[in-house]
C-alpha cells in the first residue's frame, strides 16, 4: 500500500502512517489530543512494532504485525494505559497481496468495492479480528467509533495525501481506483528521494503536524497537491547525512528532516521481545509410572462453582468463532457463524474476562475475585503454541495444525490454519486440530499418518495419541507432529 494515496478524515483520533501501513488509534480522554496523551503513546508503540516487522517481512508484513500486535495487546497495553480499554486498527499489507486487518475494541474497518462495501468491527470480536481480505476495487478505511454514530460513509475523494506520519483525525481512506498518489516515496533500498515521471502534481508542506518521541525524533505529516511547482533540489539547502550515511527525505521548501524510521522505544514494561523464547530443556521429572496416567478427553469439572454452574457453562459457548478470520488463512465465507464467543466467566479489577476456575485473571494475571456471579463474557485467547524456533500461534479460535492447512476441509469450515514447515516427511497436510471448548483448548489427532504424541508436564515419555479422540491441553504439554514439538503455555504472564 505504499504507492496508495492515503486521505485522513477530520476528528479527534490519531492516524499514523508508517512503512507503508496504516495505524488509527482512538482518543477518548477529555479534549483534543495532545503529545503526552495515551492514544499518542499507544500510536507511538504501535508504530515501532509494525516498522519492525515490515524490515522482517517486506513483501508483507500483515501476519507477523497481527501477530506481534496481538501480544503487544496482552504484555504491554495495561501499562500504558491501566484500567481502560485501548482501541486501535491497523491497515497494512498481507503476504497474499490483499489488505490485511486488524482491529481490536471501538474501530470499524471497510472495504468498499464495485458491489457495496464490507463492514469489519472490532467491538463484535471476541478479542481481535485478524483477517486478510482482497484488495477492494475503490478503497479501504478505517474509522474510530463515536458514540450515537451508526456506520461510518466513505467520503468523497480530494487532493490530500497522508505520506508518512501522523495526523489528527476521525479516520482514514486508502484509495485503490484511478490513479496513484503522486506524493514522493522513499526509496527503501538506497534511501534516495525520487519523484514519479508524471508532471504537474508535486508535494507540499501545509502546516505539518508533528509528535516528538523520548528521544526527540520527529514525525511529519505531509500533504500533496495538484498545483504547488515542485522546489528545486538546489535551493533547497541539505541536513547533514542521518547515522548510517542514509539521506532523510525533506519537507519541501523547509530543509527539516522527516525521519521515515522511527526510533527506539523505552520498554513499555517486562516481556522483553514479543517473539517467544525458544524452549527450554526438559526438566528432570519424577519417577516415571509403570502406567502412564489417563489422558483426558473432557475438560476438568469446576471447582467450587457446583453443577448448576458446570452445566451452564457447558451449555453457555454460543457457536465456533469461525468468521474471526485469521491472516493465516483463507477468506472466509459468511455461513461460517457468529464473529466471537461468548462463554460464562468472571472479570477481573479491570474488566478483563477470565476463567471462573482460575484465581488469577487470563487476560493480565490479577487476581479475580470468585464470590461474584458469573455472566456471559468474549472469551479471550486461551493460550499460545510455541514452537522449537521461537514462533508462537495465539489460541483465539480452533485451528488446524499442519504442513499444508491451508487447502484442508478444516480450514474451509473456518478454522484457522497453522502452517508448520517440516522436511521429515512425518508431517501430514492437516495433521491435528486445535478446538477450543468454553475454557479449555483440546488436541485432536485427524488420523495422520504418522500419528501425534504428546508429552505431560513432569513426564519424559511421549505418549500417542489416540486418532480423532480429543486431548485437554494443560499449560506446559507438549506436541510432536512430524519432526516439529510445540509447547503449550499460557496466553497472559504468570501472575506476579
Amino acid at each position: 500500500m505504499r504507492d496508495r494515496q492515503v486521505e485522513v478524515v477530520p476528528g479527534n483520533h490519531v492516524v499514523v502512517r508508517v512503512a507503508g501501513a496504516l495505524v488509527l488509534v482512538a482518543h477518548r480522554g477529555p479534549g483534543p489530543v495532545r503529545e503526552s496523551s495515551v492514544a499518542m503513546r499507544v500510536a507511538e508503540a504501535l508504530s515501532q512494532l509494525v516498522f519492525e516487522a515490515t524490515e522482517q517481512a517486506p513483501a508483507g508484513p500483515g501476519r507477523l504485525v497481527a501477530r506481534e500486535a496481538t501480544n503487544w495487546l496482552m504484555r504491554d497495553a495495561e501499562q500504558i494505559s491501566p484500567g481502560e480499554p485501548v482501541d486501535l486498527g491497523i491497515l497494512t499489507q498481507a503476504e497474499t497481496g490483499g489488505v490485511a486487518i486488524f482491529l481490536h475494541g471501538a474501530v470499524t474497518a471497510m472495504l468498499v468495492g464495485e458491489d457495496g462495501v464490507e463492514y469489519h468491527r472490532g467491538v463484535e470480536a471476541g478479542f481481535t479480528v485478524d483477517r486478510v481480505a482482497h484488495t477492494p476495487a475503490r478503497a479501504a478505511a478505517i474509522f474510530a467509533d463515536e458514540e450515537s454514530a451508526g456506520d461510518p460513509e466513505l467520503p468523497e475523494r480530494g487532493i490530500g495525501a497522508l505520506g508518512e506520519g501522523v495526523a489528527q483525525a476521525s479516520g482514514a481512506v486508502v484509495w485503490f481506483e484511478g490513479r496513484r498518489s503522486r506524493a514522493r516515496d522513499r526509496d527503501e533500498d538506497s534511501g534516495a528521494r525520487h519523484r514519479p515521471a508524471t508532471t504537474g502534481s508535486v508535494p507540499f508542506a501545509d502546516e505539518p503536524q508533528a509528535f516528538s518521541n523520548p528521544s526527540g525524533d520527529l514525525y511529519r505529516a505531509q500533504m500533496s497537491s495538484d498545483s504547488t511547482p515542485p522546489p528545486s533540489d538546489d535551493s533547497v539547502p541539505q541536513p547533514p547525512p542521518l547515522p548510517g550515511g542514509d539521506l532523510a527525505p525533506r519537507v519541501p521548501g523547509t530543509g527539516v528532516r522527516n525521519d521515515a524510521v522511527p526510533p527506539p522505544l523505552p520498554s513499555a514494561g517486562p516481556g522483553g521481545d514479543a517473539v517467544s523464547p525458544p524452549l527450554p530443556s526438559t526438566p528432570t521429572p519424577p519417577p516415571l509410572p509403570t502406567v502412564p496416567p489417563p489422558l483426558p478427553t473432557v475438560p476438568p469439572p469446576l471447582p467450587n462453582t457446583g453443577p448448576d454452574m458446570a452445566a451452564r457453562l457447558a451449555q453457555t459457548e454460543l457457536g465456533r468463532p469461525s468468521s474471526v478470520p485469521s491472516l493465516h488463512g483463507p477468506e472466509p465465507t459468511p455461513e461460517r457463524g457468529a464473529p466471537g464467543v461468548r462463554v460464562l466467566g468472571f472479570k477481573c479489577a479491570r474488566a478483563h474476562p477470565s476463567d471462573p476456575r482460575s484465581a488469577f485473571c487470563t487476560v493480565c494475571g490479577m487476581p479475580v475475585d470468585q464470590t461474584q456471579p458469573p455472566s456471559e463474557v468474549p472469551r479471550p485467547p486461551l493460550g499460545v503454541l510455541v514452537l522449537d524456533d521461537g514462533t508462537a500461534f495465539t489460541l483465539a479460535a480452533d485451528a488446524v495444525l499442519g504442513r499444508d492447512p491451508q487447502n484442508s476441509d478444516a480450514a474451509q469450515r473456518g478454522m484457522t490454519p497453522f502452517k508448520i514447515e517440516d522436511n521429515s516427511g512425518g508431517m501430514s497436510r492437516a495433521h491435528a486440530e486445535i478446538r477450543l471448548v468454553n475454557w479449555d483448548a483440546t488436541i485432536v489427532d485427524r488420523g495422520s499418518t504418522n500419528g501425534t504424541r504428546a508429552r505431560l508436564p513432569g513426564y519424559q515419555d511421549w505418549i500417542n495419541l489416540v486418532p480423532n479422540q480429543p486431548m485437554a491441553l494443560i499449560h506446559g504439554t507438549e506436541l510432536m507432529l512430524g519432526n516439529r514439538v510445540l509447547r503449550f503455555d499460557p496466553a497472559a504472564a504468570p501472575p506476579f
